[in-house]
């Protein structure tokens, strides 16, 4: 049995990571920022100690964590998943939204990360498990900012992965497709204020346009993707990522094709930028 703590967990895969967990019989923290918004199956449950917590404030951060450890004695998988989408062209999008959007998927993550690491390295292990996207390895049109956030976090934790080796302490990033949850509608998902119509009929619109047919009927099952990221987080070693759903692996192998494409025509002369004296 092991403790997890993990953000955003009232809806979405979220709330279904934690269910995972509970059926896999450990015990579940979830960290959200109104506790009674919980689904009754988790709100009510012996196993789920709610606690609640904004990750974009940093000043409540320690004292979520706290009650964590006072409740259970310990932390042994972090799950970083409160965030949400921004849509836009990045002319579009304003700095404020941009930095709200950061707030929450990068820095959120950054400072409840921060302030779990001083638990798991005093027990000596530990898992971090960051929820990043598709996205977060293949930059899309109408969803600059909001690629930018989740290859972050996918840096954020490949570096992790090495940092904290030496603590017992793993780190995987988990990018998944589209999966049927609301992420979609406007209580995750935020459209730019400002829409300028010379993108009407570009990439970046094509997507706004996309999402009202795409919402509830993406192709990826939560149920069975938080079944799986439970499966892969309690092995013995975490994977650097895991990708998640149809979408992302076809994506992936585009994504790959890319960079050898990128790569070949130039390879010579990149090779031809060192010093003359190098070895």
């Amino acid at each position: 049995m092991s403790v997890w703590f993990v953000t955003g967990a009232s809806r979405g895969i979220g709330a279904e990571i934690a269910r995972a967990a509970l059926a896999a019989g450990h015990d579940v923290v979830t960290a959200v920022r109104d506790p009674k918004r919980l689904p009754e199956d988790l709100k009510g449950h012996e196993r789920v100690f709610p606690v609640a917590l904004d990750v974009t404030d940093t000043a409540a951060i320690p004292a979520a964590v706290d009650a964590a450890v006072t409740r259970f004695g310990r932390i042994d998988v972090l799950v970083n998943n409160a965030g949400r989408g921004l849509l836009g062209a990045l002319e579009e999008i304003t700095d404020a939204e941009a930095r709200s959007l950061f707030d929450l998927n990068v820095f959120g993550l950054i400072n409840v990360t921060r302030a779990v690491l001083p638990v798991m390295r005093g027990q000596g292990s530990g898992k971090l498990v960051h929820i990043g996207s598709r996205s977060g390895f293949e930059g899309e049109p109408g969803v600059s900012l909001y690629s930018a956030s989740k290859f972050a976090v996918a840096g954020i934790s490949e570096a992790l992965s090495v940092e904290l080796a030496p603590f017992g302490i793993q780190s995987m990033v988990v990018e998944p497709g589209v999966f049927r949850t609301d992420f979609l509608d406007s209580t995750s998902l935020s459209v730019a204020a400002h829409r300028i119509p010379a993108y009407d009929g570009t990439p970046a619109h094509v997507t706004l346009d996309w999402i009202d047919e795409a919402n509830h009927a993406q192709l990826g099952d939560p149920v069975k993707g938080a079944a799986l990221i439970v499966e892969v987080t309690s092995a013995e070693k975490l994977p650097t990522h895991l990708y998640l759903g149809r979408d992302t692996l076809e994506r992936l192998e585009v994504k790959i094709g890319r960079i050898r494409d990128d790569v070949e025509p130039w390879r010579e002369k990149s090779l031809a930028t060192a010093h003359d004296d190098a070895a």
